[in-house]
């Protein structure tokens, strides 16, 4: 604790890491941010009570929507700096410790919602997974290169909704006012058949600068953390453990893109457009058509893994998973494409 109070003097002394939820990943595949809002800057929120909390600052819409299925394994992916996937730079870095969660909100159109507007609700969560010493879900993300895995709630109503990705930095939140909120919104399209309506809060509205997980001092021992907000719809929060947490990557760093797709991927056998926007994608690697990461899902997000390709015949879609150690999935590339070598792996 007492090496975090020190490099808490070197941060505020240095630059700000301010960091961006950026990409987006659907079982695997890499959707980069062909659906996101991004905000106009990497600049943090900081009052609970502005309309900016709920999607962030100028955060303009997307023309893309991404399909995804109840159950289907999603994670976010955050840098600090735009376009940089880069896992040698820690995701948000500047001792900027605190809580990550993700929110969902219906919607009639993804594409034109205002997130103020929108009722949310909370799909998990992860605190302060440790106290032995006090470790940061922000800590979690950076050891994963700044992917957070969660999965979509079965039986919600399918339709349109919004994800909210966000962190909470409070390495100087012993402040009033001064804890920092980064979030993202991301616009995707929910298939199924379930009808399930959870219980929503409104975004500003649901958290107070007062609340005892945003005004704290994280620079003293801590042996539990109160995450801000309702309980998660349909998962737990990781319990705290008084072990020391694990810091080895779940997520596999090496098939981490470099580039970013900006177009909504197709995938066989994905739910039905909602939206009308372009297929196509940028480029990810050279003569590649594999961008997927290799990690297994939790689903409470305590860690962030890879979805395993299930077996089946068909075509694989551009940027899709089409070979190497394990996979049974199709092999058949999408035409225009070819399926190459990306990062050899045991």
């Amino acid at each position: 604790m007492f090496a975090k109070l020190a490099l808490l003097v070197t941060f505020v002394a240095g630059a700000a890491a301010h960091a961006t939820f950026q990409e987006l990943w659907i079982n695997g595949v890499d959707q980069g941010s062909s659906c996101v809002r991004l905000p106009a800057s990497n600049s943090p929120v900081t009052s609970v009570t502005s309309n900016d909390i709920a999607c962030n600052a100028n955060a303009a819409s997307s023309k893309g929507v991404c399909q995804v299925m109840p159950g289907d394994s999603v994670s976010v992916e955050m840098h600090q700096q735009p376009g940089d996937r880069s896992c040698a730079n820690e995701a948000i870095g500047g001792d900027h410790f605190g809580p990550v969660q993700i929110y969902m909100a219906k919607v009639s159109d993804a594409t034109s919602a205002v997130g103020s507007s929108a009722a949310w609700f909370k799909v998990t969560e992860m605190g302060m997974p440790s106290m032995a010493p006090d470790y940061w879900a922000t800590e979690v993300l950076n050891n994963n290169c700044g992917h957070f895995t969660f999965t979509v709630p079965s039986g919600i109503a399918p339709g349109n909704y919004l994800i909210r990705a966000e962190v909470i930095a409070l390495h100087v939140a012993s402040t009033l006012g001064q804890a920092q909120f980064y979030m993202s919104c991301y616009q995707i399209n929910v298939g199924g058949s379930g009808t399930a309506s959870p219980p929503t809060v409104k975004f500003p509205g649901a958290y107070s600068a007062s609340d005892p997980g945003i005004l704290i001092n994280i620079y003293t021992q801590l042996n539990s953390y109160i995450i801000p907000g309702p309980t998660p719809y349909a998962s737990t929060s990781p319990t705290v453990a008084t072990t020391p947490w694990p810091t080895t990557a779940t997520w596999n760093t090496a098939l981490q893109p470099s580039t970013v797709p900006t177009a909504v991927p197709t995938v066989s056998g994905s739910a039905p457009p909602a939206s009308s926007s372009s297929a196509s994608t940028t480029t990810v690697a050279s003569s590649t058509s594999k961008t997927t990461s290799s990690s297994t899902t939790k689903t409470t997000s305590s860690t962030v893994a890879s979805s395993t390709p299930t077996s089946g015949s068909g075509t694989v879609a551009k940027y899709g998973q089409c070979g190497g150690t394990g996979y049974t999935g199709p092999t058949v590339c999408v035409s225009g494409s070819t399926c190459s070598v990306l990062n050899p792996c045991e």
